[in-house]
């Protein structure tokens, strides 16, 4: 029997946090709480999971049911709520085993059996760095006697299929079989005051802002939100903000058992429910537990009359991770994928792959790439540069920049280093207007890819990956090709050239917009239009299009020959993949599935321009594009001349406009280069990574997407793989996906997005970055994916971001709204090709935007109003 007791009831004291298998999250960080020198936690022991499973084993219908609930669609919510009732019920009413009822009474008996105790569910997936499952299970307060605390330790295990719990496990990718209960019993503390202590701000996420929640009697009034806590926040050991609440009510212990919210006397509602001085001691104590556990902590605490107590600490999962550093210095980071328009997290092949090729040093953190500006910021001389660029593409990292820059003690400014001269030799000389410079760039690039794609041809092992870093230094000198810049930055400057002078001679805003129409030479709005073309292959075959519809394989070309025009419709589309198979969605991260190896993301868009367009639209749209440009050069110039120096103006004005049309359409070239070489490193580690698979080193070729580029190399060098790492680095990974990436990272955890402080915009309108002219109205069509895209020609796009591999989608709508961009970046430059009006940079605009509501897009004045 000791043995059974060993087995079903452990006490706190011998747990620690490498025992969540046998007792739960909450219970593991109980026991390692109670280590920690100077913490005082509530006696106590916990009922493990092998009770659990002891328990459920009687219970021989429950298998069934989690069967059920697991095969469930995940659309279907009554399914779910009726069908976790049921589980709960089995649960409960199931008879506790009579060992384990035993081993319950023994160790009451040692603690004191009179007393009354919390009942406190810890789950095996619960409190976890990832997923902190916080409010998931039950707890009930002050349950006093053997009787009642065996009754509610079953309630416990019922609370791990609440239907917040299930939906919760759902939403992270747990398998309900794989959970298991333990319960916490514990002393109850009854309590003059208690709350909550984050150890980290949970607003900004800075980690040297404590902040503490309190209220009087039991801290369940303040989960429960029963009442407004006093609140104050604590910087390096001092009060530096508080906020007393006025609390009307309290949660007190009934003496007989259970609890109850009681008022609190109106003398005493508006009293501090803490001293300062206890509020810097409890975050003394919060900073202790914080280092033991290695991260910023989310506590609840107690404070009677001998002092705090310490009954839960589990990681604050919400807080987006901080780029490691090489000293304790201040960093101010900024983020890559707001640059990119690719702001999901990346795998770790993805990230290093991007650093190792990347022309500036890049940390990641939260699978997510960041650049450290400190130093740029901090001189005087190179600050005005880095603000005015990032400003130029994106309003809102320039106002998180000046407002990390306000904080005088964070940034300090290096010693003015004097005006910033000409690069020795003299500034680079300015590229000539003409087309044969676009021609001489595309060439060397072609040159360069086909050298990389004969040299990578049959290696394998160690030699492939000292190629492959060989390759990586010509991608930077390509990129890095000093007329690649300035082709680049001809068609940047024209563009705001002609903005400014326009606005300031002809009070017109962004006229560069229509003066780009139709531009020759961009590889990303020929993308869009290649794809009507495909769609003209495709049309005139009724059952092509049928046979399109229903397919769900990425085989599905091989069928297409067996079909009435299937040969011209599948030369078609492999014409297509030939030319633009090496992009996709999130196309910056090399793990990403390519449209060659996934071209059904494409049949969506195929069959929405089949059935929203004509033969010929592609041609027809350029064309379009092209005259409007036209018409809107002819009319500027004539209304420059009718100015006073009209002639000069208009003279300058033509060189811009040639200059713009020259080069602007290249722009876009310089990322198909990156991707057509990222395919190509993509398809020779695929090929290692199925040899690896093969000799029995990975479980499948994905499991090399969560190996860095170094560690891949070792292993195939080694032949040999931790098999924990890959795991741990899929958790990380799902829990990335749960974070919101800030423009503006501080190596306080200090996350800042920034704002536009804009008081021109009606009210109630959402405020962005205006990127291409006009003004639309239609249905909003919140795109979340583009595989889920269902356009028509009335519609506006609404979606998070968009990268080149959005571009097909821009031919079948008529505006665009996005949460991250920047006048340059790639969703805006097609905008403005396709004469879309655009307004990018729109905080949560999928959020606040419901698909199918009537949308008004200011594409001039950069704000959208929702109609209905």
């Amino acid at each position: 029997m000791a043995d059974l007791h060993e087995r079903y009831v452990v006490d706190l004291r011998d747990i620690d946090e490498t025992r969540i298998a046998v007792v739960g999250g909450k219970a593991a960080h109980l026991g390692g709480l109670s280590r920690i020198e100077g913490i005082r936690v509530p006696d106590g022991f916990c009922v493990t999971t092998d009770a659990f499973r002891r328990a459920m084993a009687d219970v021989p219908s429950l298998d069934d049911r989690i069967d059920r609930l697991s095969r469930l669609d995940p659309e279907d919510q009554e399914g779910l709520r009726t069908l976790s009732a049921e589980v709960r019920r089995i649960i409960e009413e199931a008879p506790v085993p009579d060992a384990l009822a035993t081993a319950v009474t023994r160790a009451l008996a040692r603690f004191g059996g009179q007393e009354a105790y919390a009942v406190r569910s810890s789950a095996t997936a619960e409190d976890l760095p990832t997923a902190s499952f916080a409010g998931q299970q039950d707890t009930y307060l002050n349950v006093a006697g053997a009787t009642a605390i065996l009754r509610h330790i079953s309630r416990c295990w019922a609370s791990l299929f609440t239907e917040r719990a299930v939906t919760y496990r759902r939403r992270n990718g747990i398998d309900h079989r794989v959970v298991h209960m333990a319960v916490v019993v514990q002393r109850m503390v009854l309590p003059r005051a208690a709350g909550v202590l984050f150890t980290a701000d949970p607003v900004t996420g800075d980690r040297e802002v404590a902040t503490v929640d309190a209220g009087f009697g039991l801290g369940e009034a303040l989960v429960s939100g029963l009442v407004n806590p006093d609140v104050y926040k604590v910087r390096r050991g001092e009060v530096v903000d508080r906020k007393i609440a006025a609390k009307q009510r309290a949660v007190q212990a009934l003496p007989g058992g259970g609890t109850r919210d009681v008022a609190v006397d109106a003398r005493r509602q508006e009293e501090p429910a803490l001293t300062d001085a206890q509020v810097v001691e409890v975050v003394r104590l919060g900073r202790r537990i914080e280092a033991h556990f290695g991260r910023p902590q989310d506590i609840e605490w107690c404070l009677a009359d001998d002092g705090f107590h310490i009954v839960q600490s589990r990681p604050i999962t919400t807080l987006f991770p901080v780029p490691e550093a090489d000293d304790e210095e201040n960093h101010v980071y900024v983020s890559v994928g707001h640059q990119q328009m690719m702001t999901d997290p990346m795998k770790p092949l993805g990230l290093s792959m991007w650093q190792l090729t990347a022309m500036v040093p890049m940390r990641a953190a939260g699978g997510r790439l960041f650049v450290d500006v400190t130093r740029r910021l901090a001189s005087p001389a190179s600050r005005p540069a880095l603000l005015d660029a990032v400003g130029r593409a994106d309003p809102l990292t320039r106002d998180a920049l000046e407002t990390v820059l306000d904080r005088e003690d964070f940034v300090p400014s290096l010693p003015d280093e004097g005006p910033a001269g000409p690069p020795a030799g003299g500034a680079p000389a300015p590229v000539a207007t003409d087309p044969a410079v676009v021609t001489e760039l595309i060439e060397r690039s072609r040159a360069s890819l086909a050298a990389l794609e004969r040299g990578i041809r049959g290696l394998t092992g160690p030699a492939l990956f000292d190629f492959l870093l060989e390759a990586f230094e010509e991608h930077r000198r390509v990129l890095g090709d000093p007329l690649n810049m300035r082709a680049i930055m001809a068609g940047m400057d024209a563009t705001w050239w002609l903005n400014d002078k326009l606005l300031e001679w002809l009070g017109e805003k962004n006229a560069a917009d229509t003066l780009t129409l139709s531009a020759p030479g961009n590889v990303t709005s020929e993308m869009g239009l290649a794809l009507l073309d495909v769609a003209d292959a495709v049309r005139p075959h009724p059952e092509v299009v049928a046979y399109l519809e229903g397919v769900e394989d990425d085989d599905f070309l091989d069928g297409l020959a067996k079909l009435p025009g299937g040969s011209e419709a599948r030369d078609a589309i492999e014409a297509y993949l030939d030319r633009y198979g090496m992009r996709c969605v999130g196309e910056i991260d090399i793990t990403r599935p390519r449209w060659r190896e996934h071209p059904t993301a494409l049949v969506p868009v195929i069959l929405d321009n089949v059935r929203n367009f004509g033969p010929g639209a592609a041609e027809r749209r350029f064309e379009q594009g092209r005259q409007e440009a036209l018409r809107k050069e002819e009319d500027v110039l004539a209304r420059l001349r009718a100015l006073p120096d009209g002639e000069r103006k208009a003279d300058e004005t033509k060189r811009m406009i040639d200059r713009v049309r020259t080069f602007i359409g290249y722009r876009e070239y310089p990322k198909y280069d990156i991707v057509c070489r990222s395919f190509v490193y993509k398809r020779a580690l695929l090929t290692e990574a199925e040899r690896l698979v093969r000799a029995g080193v990975l479980a499948e070729k994905e499991d090399s997407f969560y190996l860095t580029f170094q560690e891949l190399h070792d292993v195939v060098r080694s032949g040999q793989v931790d098999e924990r790492v890959i795991q741990e680095r899929k958790d990380a990974f799902r829990s990335y996906q749960a974070l919101t990436p800030p423009r503006v990272l501080t190596s306080d955890g200090e996350a800042l997005s920034g704002s536009y402080r804009r008081d021109d915009v009606p009210d109630g309108a959402l405020v962005g970055l205006p990127v291409s002219v006009g003004t639309v109205e239609g249905r909003a069509r919140v795109v979340l994916d583009m595989a889920d895209a269902d356009l028509e020609p009335d519609d506006i796009l609404v979606t998070a971001f968009t990268d080149p591999s959005w571009s097909p989608l821009f031919v079948a709508i008529k505006g665009l709204v996005t949460e991250v961009g920047g006048v340059m970046t790639h969703g805006a430059v097609i905008a403005r090709e396709y004469g879309l009006p655009a307004v990018v940079g729109v905080e949560q605009a999928t959020r606040l935007i419901r698909d199918g509501q009537r949308i008004r897009v200011h594409g001039t004045d950069g704000y959208v109003e929702i109609l209905s």
